[in-house]
């Protein structure tokens, strides 16, 4: 029997045509998650031009605070600006620690040494984090601009992702990272630009970049 073409059907007909579709979806779908029974921590990547890498990354830690979990915060080069979420997350000092121990854009501070020594202090604070068993969730925001520079060395930041606790989440952010940061992650979000409004001479505001 033909199928009656949809722009011939009643409002009843369409109706139970889609509750037969959604029906048959979702009976695909329940199979499929059936088979998903691993439970672990992720390593997860946002990269990418486009902004919200680290809103995304803040987004998952306010996540991990409403269901109790310990997080950790390394910010390898927002250091030195106010943001709303340092704020905000102030407020959880029993579940967060935050180090804000950039210094700024490597174009700003204009200077290599610095610009190695605040990496390595950064990451020295990472490692600890890494290491406790306290944390389920540490987030490194920024890293990937700080090994862009090779300001640390990747095969170490790699080494050390690879061997982290198995139950714990790392975050890590910032536009171009390496193959070798994709290559260990379990989750990657490349972010595409499509528009961007300093593009058209609006300056970052309260709210939206920080």
């Amino acid at each position: 029997m033909t199928a009656k073409p949809k722009d011939q059907m009643s409002e009843e007909e369409l109706d139970r045509r889609h509750a037969e579709k959604m029906k048959k979806k979702k009976a695909a779908r329940d199979k499929i998650i059936a088979t998903k029974t691993e439970e672990r921590g992720l390593i997860i990547v946002h990269t990418g031009k486009g902004k919200g890498k680290s809103t995304a990354a803040m987004g998952m830690v306010m996540r991990a605070v409403g269901h109790g979990m310990r997080v950790g915060i390394v910010q390898f080069v927002k250091g030195v600006w106010e943001t709303g979420e340092r704020d905000v997350l102030a407020k959880f000092p029993d579940l967060v620690t935050i180090h804000a121990m950039g210094e700024g854009f490597s174009w700003e501070s204009q200077d290599r040494q610095r610009d190695l020594a605040a990496a390595r202090t950064a990451w020295d604070a990472a490692k600890q984090m890494i290491a406790d068993p306290a944390y389920k969730m540490v987030l490194l925001d920024e890293l990937n601009i700080v090994l862009r520079y090779d300001n640390l060395p990747i095969d170490e930041v790699v080494e050390t992702l690879k061997n982290k606790p198995r139950d714990l989440h790392v975050i890590v952010t910032g536009r171009n990272a390496k193959d070798d940061m994709i290559e260990v992650a379990d989750l990657v979000t490349d972010m595409t630009m499509v528009k961007h409004p300093f593009r058209s001479g609006v300056k970052a505001q309260a709210g939206i970049e920080f």
